[in-house]
Parts: C-alpha cells; sequence; structure tokens
C-alpha cells in the first residue's frame, strides 16, 4: 500500500531551488489574513479554474442580494455547450438550477456549468466579467483581471497567489452557511460518480476546501483550506509540476501553519496578505515545462478530468521523501446527487444546519469579544440573579427592549413565594462613595456577631499631621533604637558579633599638590648636590 504524499520536506528542500521561480505558494490565516509563509506570493499568475472560486463567489453574492435563488432554473445555451472540458456535456436548452450548477462547478470543475452561471445571473459571460472585476476591486485584488467564468486559457486572465488567498477569505468569511459547496467530496449523476480533484478531501486531517485548477500556461494550481482547533488556515499551491505534486506541496504549507509552536512568534513578521506588494512583470508561461515533447505523459488542457490517481514519484522533485499527510485514496466516497430540471426540494433546507450552526458561532465570538472589551476596573459586572441589582435591571429596562405588543405594567413591588424566602441570598447594599471628609461615626466598629473584638481608632481627614495615628508610623520606644545594619527584617541590636572595621586609607595626593610642591629645608645633602651638580 502506498501513501499518497510528501511532508513539509518540499516546502525548504534545495533540490526545489531549480523550480523555485515557476512556482508560487502562499500559506495565511484565514481568520487574521496573516501571512506564515510566501514564495513568490505576488507574482501575476494564471488562475485556471481556480477562476470558479470567484464565480462561485459572485453567484453567491447575487443569492444574498435576491437577484436569483438557489432553485433559479438556468438554461444551457449553445456557448456553454462549446466549452471545452471538462464539463458536464449537457445539450442545449437543458435546464439546471443553480444549486446543482454550483456542485458541478466546484467538484467537476465544469466550464460548461460556469457559462450557465455567468448568463444566468448576469445576462452575459461578458456582463459576469465585469461584476467579478468589480468584487475584485472592492476586495482589494489589485492584480487580477476577468475575463470569463471558467479559467480556460487567455492572456488576458490573470492573478496572483495574493489575490487568490484574500478572494478565498472573503468567500469563507462572507458565505460561511455555503461552504457544503467547496466541501464537497463527490457528485453522483445518475449512476456516474464523478470525485472531487482536490486530493486533500477526506485524505488531509481538517481539509474543507477549496478548488484546483490546469492549464498548460499555469501549471497545477490548487487553493485549498483547513482547520483543525478552530483554527482555519488558506494554502495558495501554483505552478506545480502534477496534481499530487500539488496537492502534497499545500499539504505541507498546512502542516507547516497547524505545527508552528510556542516560540513562533520570534520569528519575523511577514504581515497581512494585503500588506504584500505586487510584482510588475508578465506571468510565467509554463506551457513547454508542463505540455512539451518532452514529457512522457503530456498534460493536456483537460488535466483536471484525468482520472488517474496514481501518485507517482517521477514527477516530484529527486531527494523528496513520501509522508503520511495525505491518506490513501479511499476505495468508496460518500456522493452528492444532481440532475437537470427543477428543484426536487428547496435548496436551502441543505443549509438549515449550517445556518444554525453559523449563528451559535457568531454568538459566542460577540460574547467573547464583549469579555475581552470589558475594562474589569470599571465595567460593572452583571448582576447575580434575584439580587437587588438585578430586580432593579429588569425594573428599569428601557420599553424598546420589550414586545412592541407588549403594555408596560404598573411597578409592583416584589414578592418572593414563602418556601423561597428563606433561601433568596441576602445581598448587602453597596455603601456610597465618601469624600473627602471625616468617616462617619460607626462604619468602622466591629460586627455585631463579634462583641469581644476591640474598635481600631482610624485616622480622619484633619488627623493627617498626627504621625501616632498612622499605622506605619513607629513608636516612641522604637523611634530611639539604632537602626540594624542588616537586612534581615527580624535582627536587633546586640545580636551582631564585633567585626573590627577596615584600617583608614592614607589619602592620595592630588594633582596640585604633586604639580607644586612645598619647598623642602635646606640640609647639607642638597647643598652638597648643587655644590657638585649631581
Amino acid at each position: 500500500m502506498f501513501v499518497a504524499a510528501l511532508g513539509t520536506a518540499i516546502l525548504m528542500s534545495a533540490n526545489c531551488a531549480s523550480a523555485a521561480s515557476n512556482e508560487a505558494a502562499l500559506l495565511i490565516e484565514a481568520d487574521t489574513g496573516k501571512v506564515l509563509f510566501a514564495e513568490n506570493a505576488s507574482v501575476p499568475w494564471y488562475p485556471a479554474s481556480v477562476t470558479k472560486v470567484m464565480t462561485t463567489y459572485v453567484t453567491l453574492q447575487a443569492v444574498r442580494n435576491k437577484r436569483i435563488t438557489l432553485d433559479s432554473l438556468f438554461t444551457v445555451s449553445s456557448r456553454a455547450a462549446l466549452q471545452a472540458p471538462s464539463k458536464m456535456g449537457f445539450k442545449p436548452g437543458s435546464t439546471v438550477t443553480v444549486d446543482n450548477a454550483l456542485k458541478m462547478l466546484m467538484v467537476k470543475s465544469a466550464n460548461d456549468m460556469a457559462v450557465v452561471l455567468a448568463e444566468g445571473v448576469s445576462g452575459s459571460v461578458e456582463g459576469f466579467s465585469a461584476e467579478m472585476m468589480q468584487v475584485s476591486r472592492r476586495l482589494g485584488m489589485t492584480q487580477s483581471n476577468w475575463v470569463n467564468p471558467n479559467g480556460l486559457p487567455a492572456d488576458e486572465q490573470i492573478s496572483s497567489a495574493r489575490d487568490l488567498a484574500i478572494l478565498a477569505r472573503a468567500l469563507i468569511h462572507d458565505f460561511p452557511e455555503y461552504e457544503l459547496y467547496w466541501n464537497l467530496h463527490a457528485i453522483q449523476m445518475g449512476k456516474k460518480v464523478m470525485r472531487n480533484y482536490n486530493t486533500l478531501l477526506g485524505r488531509y486531517e481538517g481539509a474543507d476546501g477549496m478548488k484546483t485548477g490546469f492549464i498548460c500556461a499555469s501549471g497545477f494550481n490548487l487553493v485549498a483550506s483547513a482547520t483543525r482547533n478552530g483554527k482555519k488556515l488558506i494554502a495558495v499551491v501554483l505552478g506545480a509540476k502534477s496534481g499530487p505534486y500539488r496537492g502534497a506541496k499545500a499539504a505541507g504549507l498546512l502542516e507547516r501553519g497547524f505545527s508552528r509552536g510556542a516560540l513562533s512568534w520570534l520569528t519575523p513578521s511577514l504581515g497581512s496578505v494585503e500588506q504584500l506588494q505586487p510584482v510588475n512583470v508578465a506571468p510565467p508561461d509554463l506551457r513547454d515545462e508542463m505540455c512539451g515533447p518532452h514529457r512522457k505523459r503530456p498534460a493536456a488542457e483537460t488535466a483536471d478530468d484525468e482520472t488517474s490517481e496514481a501518485f507517482s514519484l517521477s514527477s516530484l522533485p529527486a531527494g523528496v521523501k513520501p509522508s503520511s499527510l495525505v491518506k490513501e485514496r479511499p476505495g468508496a466516497v460518500k456522493a452528492v446527487a444532481v440532475y437537470l430540471g427543477p428543484a426536487k426540494k428547496s435548496a436551502e433546507t441543505q443549509f438549515a444546519d449550517a445556518r444554525t450552526k453559523v449563528g451559535k458561532l457568531a454568538k459566542g465570538k460577540a460574547g467573547t469579544n464583549a469579555a475581552m472589551n470589558r475594562d474589569p476596573h470599571t465595567a460593572p459586572l452583571d448582576p447575580a440573579p434575584g439580587s437587588a441589582a438585578a430586580t432593579a435591571a429588569v425594573a428599569t429596562a428601557p420599553a424598546a427592549a420589550k414586545p412592541a405588543a407588549a403594555k408596560p405594567a404598573a411597578a409592583k413591588p416584589t414578592v418572593l413565594p414563602a418556601q423561597n424566602q428563606a433561601q433568596a441570598p441576602i445581598h448587602a447594599p453597596t455603601p456610597a462613595l465618601q469624600t473627602a471628609a471625616i468617616p462617619p461615626p460607626g462604619v468602622f466598629a466591629p460586627p455585631p456577631s463579634q462583641p469581644g473584638r476591640t474598635t481600631r481608632s482610624m485616622p480622619g481627614a484633619s488627623d493627617v499631621h498626627n504621625p501616632s495615628l498612622m499605622s506605619f508610623a513607629p513608636s516612641a520606644a522604637r523611634a530611639a533604637e539604632v537602626a540594624p545594619l542588616t537586612a534581615t527584617p527580624d535582627a536587633k541590636a546586640g545580636k551582631f558579633a564585633d567585626v573590627p572595621l577596615p584600617r583608614r586609607r592614607p589619602k592620595l595626593a592630588t594633582a596640585t599638590a604633586s604639580a607644586a610642591p612645598k619647598p623642602a629645608a635646606p640640609n647639607s645633602t642638597t647643598q652638597k648636590r648643587a655644590a657638585t651638580g649631581h
């Protein structure tokens, strides 16, 4: 049994250096957009069928704006039927719902369904391309240009790893309830089962999207997402040498992001994905490398439609070792049924659970943000249930918070049931803030439960000049004691051994004294030396 994958060694292997200029890779955090790894991320690239992520975004935007619904019927035109593979191959005049077309688009990478959606949403491919450009400008995808909805070869169809990561992040953030469309493992049309070309789905731990792509000029592309322990990452791989290598490199990127240790903050920050600076160069053309005569099995424009799932190491760099990041291809996979014609039931019903989950997550995040924004030193905490503060808060709640039909009732005293009065917690009222005046009498008196406790006299505002009342002032007896020369708190005078003081060092002569010495008294020796000249 052969394990189909590569490890993170692909990312750092020296053998990949020669091909680095013909590949692009990017890894970001979906929530924050923080860049974890980048390689040629801002180099323009042909997106190929990854274009269909934008097609999905524009279509779901039209659904949200109520221009169409997921059950809307679109007709297959002659232009759609003439699209090159990969495609469903429906005859002109056939009808398909938006829901089924999106599933065929993202799993089968059907080029004809991309045109069906474009014409149904905007009336024409050109009008849909204009909407794609509007979304790109709004999202900050400054390197992207779109002329068709399916990514078939066109010199003007350009994007980059940076822009595709921005798009994937926006799709996850703006349409979380529709994750099903980019997380489908397979679809079934009649008796035919069609698997997703994203080999990470169901085979890499946590993988939950998105889309593959290939044309000869671009190489093998992939935008992939995965989630572990509540953390979602997005990996973009462009220009890979084969489908297996593409999936393995994306798995290595994701694993690198999930395996960041506690010291990851020491690594230099790469900023956010929006901060990556675009590179003003022409996109690389990999036609000769991808589809040239030197390849034993030349790739084709329909490479996404290949049925072979054999992970051959012949297309991988030398010295790269396989790993268990990607599991073996499962023998059977759960497929979602798709069909032509009108919807058999409302498509929105399949997203009910997803909407509920998204709503709970949104409430949880809102509560977490509120707790994080609360200032624990100034903001009051929520009152305890049954307390006087809670009762007062309910009584003083604004009328707008109540249902419109309900009329405000007259204020009545709150009466607890007899069996609960003894159990009701007693909360002492919060004392009013004191001013800088003498405290009222009895504030510091001992409680009635401790009658034997002595009362300590506390200083008042007018006693600032009386140190005897201050707790830190020394007593008169201790004021006369000599402070011990030690840092020990309980040291007292008289408990120290007699240690002789060091001898006093002689004073050194000053520079002035040495410069101008005092004249010495004359003696016989001096006179003799002066006479002899020695």
